[in-house]
This record gives structure tokens, sequence and C-alpha cells, in this order.
């Protein structure tokens, strides 16, 4: 008997009739995610009594969500976000959620992008403490923020972000005790950040020193409410925080410098708030950091040189007009720093035209070596694009195991990179574009053109491509040895002269090709060594052409 039913992430229209209750008893999962089916969602799923997960996201359905869905006790997970469904005003008390409270096995729901409102803040008290993951972003839902949400105390990740939610945070909060990742991001929260998680004040005025004893906590986002206050110090004791997205409010006071001791943090938006003093120096030691803003604040004091700072762009620092330092950045140089400087170019220059020479004998010799032993070289330019085959979201899903943390191999500034082994034993680096960040699909759709137009040795390959409404995904050739920022900056790996020079000429090679190479000449415009991969040989590929510009003739 039939038990799986899938046919997700296709070109599938029409309605779902109800004969699709006929002969299908042991039915357990139904995925029929991204497509383009309308109309109601039939009754009849409510008799496959046996289904544990049921995926009807990313369609066009309409109308009202079938209130007897209640009869599928063996359900774990519940998806139908981005479709057009809305509540029925005529039902007071009833529906379909109201009806949930049956599946004491439910973990995971996902309805966002819908329009439930007043619905929703009916149901929230009634849902099985079961649930372990709740999204219902975009949804409409407007007024005080739902105290109920806090009787479901097992959940791991809540998004209720991008709705019309006023007031503070409910108390309640303080029931979730496993929250790792809290998403009210996009709503009109207001006056003091006030919530009680692990049955602590943990935001109150400002962000109560008590912050600190939430150690489970991953991922947090607050941005674009109106929260004032200042950061604690305590903030520096949630080791396992890897996002920390708190832009766009009214925070001030100084940057504690505490931030430093966050060793998982790997994003960092503190930007458009009201925020004062210097920069922490003990954000220096914070290699994993990837995306730090600080954009727009009243900030003051030497931009730092060394850690995450020193490959991040002048607009993470625009809007804060007594920020000093490196020209890099866009801003004032630093007091003090001109005579030392000039001091140290004056030393320098005696000495800079003898290792010059030297340096430049070596590439030559380097370069000559390379053209007699590298005889087998791709060529710089194939005779026609790349074409270039989509695969679906569960292939990705199942490469990757669920996304899962042991495959994470980097994180960039719009997304994040997972080794990941196909059906067919290919291993691949799959690289996950962040939805949530503006410019995302402009990004994905530069670097789709522009990576499968070219063909070079020393440029990343692209395999192929996964593109939902919910996921923009590339697949990329895989490069064993990491990127190069990491054998420049970790005292575990080496590089010897002949190995560096080695990569610049490969990286020279491939912009060279960029540049001149092509019919339209293409300026990669972020090329730094997080960009640069190296393959099984070490041998330099340049990556991530996200921001990339392509100059045609008319431009």
């Amino acid at each position: 008997m039939l038990q799986i039913l899938g046919f997700a992430d296709n070109n599938i229209s029409g309605n779902l009739s109800s004969s699709i209750d006929n002969g299908l008893p042991e039915l357990e999962l139904l995925y029929i995610g991204g497509n383009r089916l309308s109309g109601e969602i039939p009754g009849c799923i409510s008799n496959f009594s046996k289904l544990t997960q049921l995926d009807l996201s990313h369609n066009s359905f309409s109308g009202h969500v079938p209130m007897n869905l209640g009869n599928l006790q063996n359900l774990q997970l519940l998806r139908f976000d981005k479709n057009q469904l809305t509540n029925d005003p005529s039902m007071l008390k009833l529906d379909f959620l109201n009806s949930l409270i049956n599946c004491r096995q439910l973990e995971v729901i996902r309805i966002g992008g819908n329009s439930f409102d007043e619905m929703l803040r009916r149901a929230l008290g009634n849902l099985s403490a079961s649930i372990e993951v709740f999204i219902a972003d975009f949804c409409g839902i407007k007024g005080i923020t739902p105290s109920e949400i806090g009787n479901m105390s097992n959940l791991i990740e809540l998004r209720i972000g991008g709705n019309e939610l006023t007031g503070t945070i409910p108390d309640t909060f303080g029931q979730l005790r496993k929250v790792q990742m809290l998403r009210l991001d996009n709503n009109k929260l207001h006056g003091s950040i006030h919530v009680n998680l692990c049955n602590l004040n943990l935001f109150s005025g400002s962000l109560a020193l008590e912050i600190g004893s939430v150690k489970g906590m991953r991922e947090l986002y607050l941005s674009r409410n109106q929260f004032f206050g200042e950061i604690p110090s305590t903030i520096g004791q949630l080791q396992s925080l890897v996002n920390l997205i708190l832009s766009n409010n009214q925070l001030h006071g100084p940057k504690p410098e505490s931030l430093g001791d966050l060793i998982s943090l790997q994003f960092l938006d503190l930007s458009k708030n009201k925020l004062h003093g210097e920069i922490p120096r003990s954000l220096e030691k914070r290699k994993e950091l990837v995306y730090f803003n600080v954009s727009f604040n009243e900030l003051s004091g030497e931009i730092p040189n060394g850690g995450p700072s020193k490959n991040l762009a002048a607009n993470f620092f625009v809007g804060n007009s007594k920020l000093c330092g490196s020209s890099q950045y866009e801003v004032m140089p630093c007091k003090g720093n001109a005579t030392s400087s000039s001091i140290k170019n004056k030393t320098l220059k005696y000495i800079l035209s003898s290792i010059a020479l030297v340096i430049i004998l070596a590439i030559i010799l380097v370069y000559l070596i390379r053209r007699r032993n590298r005889n087998t070289l791709l060529p710089t330019k194939s005779t026609s694009p790349i074409t270039i085959k989509r695969i679906s979201y569960y292939e990705v899903l199942n490469a990757t195991d669920n996304f899962d943390e042991e495959n994470l191999i980097g994180i960039g500034s719009i997304g994040k990179v997972y080794k990941g082994v196909f059906s067919d034993r290919m291993i691949a680096a799959i690289k996950i574009f962040n939805l949530d960040l503006e410019g995302t699909n402009k990004s994905f759709d530069t670097e789709c053109h522009i990576l499968c137009n070219i063909r070079h040795l020393n440029l990343v390959k692209v395999i192929t491509s996964c593109s939902i409404l919910d996921l923009k995904a590339l697949v990329l050739e895989y490069m064993p040895n990491g990127n190069l920022n990491k054998w420049l900056s970790s005292s575990n790996y080496f590089l010897n002269i002949v190995q560096r020079l080695e990569i610049l000429i490969d990286v020279a090679s491939a912009l060279k090709y960029l540049h001149h190479g092509f019919p339209s000449p293409i300026v990669h415009c972020d090329l730094k060594p997080s960009n640069i991969l190296l393959d099984e040989d070490m041998v330099a590929h340049v990556a991530d052409f996200g921001i990339a510009k392509l100059f045609t003739k008319d431009r």
C-alpha cells in the first residue's frame, strides 16, 4: 500500500481533487509543496488517519483550512505556509488550529504568509505542548503579542516576525525554556524590551543583566521595532549565540567589551540605533565573525584593524561621523597616526626596493615553473555557456542531512555554505542564500547569471541550482582545503612563499579573464581571502559573485 506521496517542486496546477482519498488508507507522508495548486484544501485529507507529515506549502490554495484536521492524531509536521489562506470570520470559537488540540505528537507548524490574524490569537492557548517549531510570520497578526505562546513550553524555534504586533513581550515567554531562535523582527513593538526567558527578567528597561543566564540561545532577532536601553556586559555569557540582530531600534549607550566573549558569534547587526563610544577591541579575537554592521549609530574612536573588521566594507561603518581609521573604511584618519606612519614609511622605503626586486624575481621564476608544469590547464574560456539543471528542495535537504550544523563549512554576508553528499555520491558545496536579507534575490540572480556564462580553471564552477519561493541555493564545486583566510589567519595552517605566489598568480589569472577574456568585462567587487577557495591541489578559485558587475557595451 502507498505510504509516501510526493510531487513537490514541480509546475503542477489545478485543484487538489477530493479523489486523492481513494485507495490511500496507509498514507503517512504527503508532500505537494512548491507547485501552483489552487482552490480550497479538500476536507478529505483528514481521512488519512496514519498521516504524520503534511506539506502543502508554496502553492496558491485559498479559502479556509478544513476544521477537522484534528482527526490526524499521528500528525508530526504541518505546513501550508506561503499560500492565500484566510480565517473564517463566521467561526467564533472553532477553527483548524483549535482542532489541533487532539494532535499530541505535533512538533512543527509552519503557517506563515497567509492571513489568519484573530483566529491565530484565539487558538494559541490550545496548541499542544509538544510543538517545537512554530512559524507564523507575515500572517497579519495585529494587536498585543499573544501571551498564550508561553504555553508551548517545548518550543525551540519561534518566528512571528513581519506582523503588526504592539506593546511589550509578554512575561509568559518565561516558560520558553528551550528556545534557541526567537524572531520578533518587523513588528511594532515598543517601549522597553521585556521578556522573561528561563524565569528570568531578560529585558527590562534595557537588556537586563540576567540575559547571560539564557545559555541555550543561538539566534535572537529583534530588529525593526522600537526597543531602547543598553546592551548589558553579561551578554558575553551567551556562548552558544550565533546570530544577534538588534538593528533598527533605539538602543543607546556604549557597546560592551564582553561582545568579544561570544565565541560562537558569526552575525552581529547593531546598525541604525543610538549606540555611542568606541568599537570594542575585544571583537578582534572573534575570527568566526563574518558579518559585523554598526552603521548609522553615534560611535567614535578608531575602527580596529584586526579581526573581522579588516575584511569588512566601508558601508558597515557609514553614518558614524566620529569614527576614524584606515582609508578602506572611508573615514577620517585618526589623530596621531600620521606622524608615526610617516616615520615608518621613511624607514621602510630604504628596504622596500630590494625586497620588491627579490619578490619580482621570485614571481617570474614561479611563473616559468608553472608554465612548464601546468601544461594541461583548462581553456580560459568555454565555447558555450554552462547549462545547469535545477534540483529540488528535498535533494538539497537530503544532501545536507536537513542542514545539519556538522555539514556547515562557511557563513557569508548573504547566506550559509554546507557540504552536501548527493544520492549519486557527488560531493559539493551548497550555498544557501538568506532570503530574509534585503537584496538576496538579486545577488542570487547575479551569481547564477555570471557563473553560468564563464569558465576558467581559477573560477569556482557551478554544478546546478535550486530556486523556489522559500529557498535559493547554488551547488558549487567542493573545495576540500577551504578558503585562503583560514590559511592566512590560523596558526594551524601554513603557506610557504612558493604556495603564496602560486595563489597570487591563480587569482591574477582569474581576474585577467574576468576583465579581458570575456565579451562583457566583469568586476568582482568583493575580492577578499574568504572568497578565494583552494582545491585538493591548493589551486586557487575565485568565488562569491553576488555583487559582481557586468559591464556591457551600453554601460
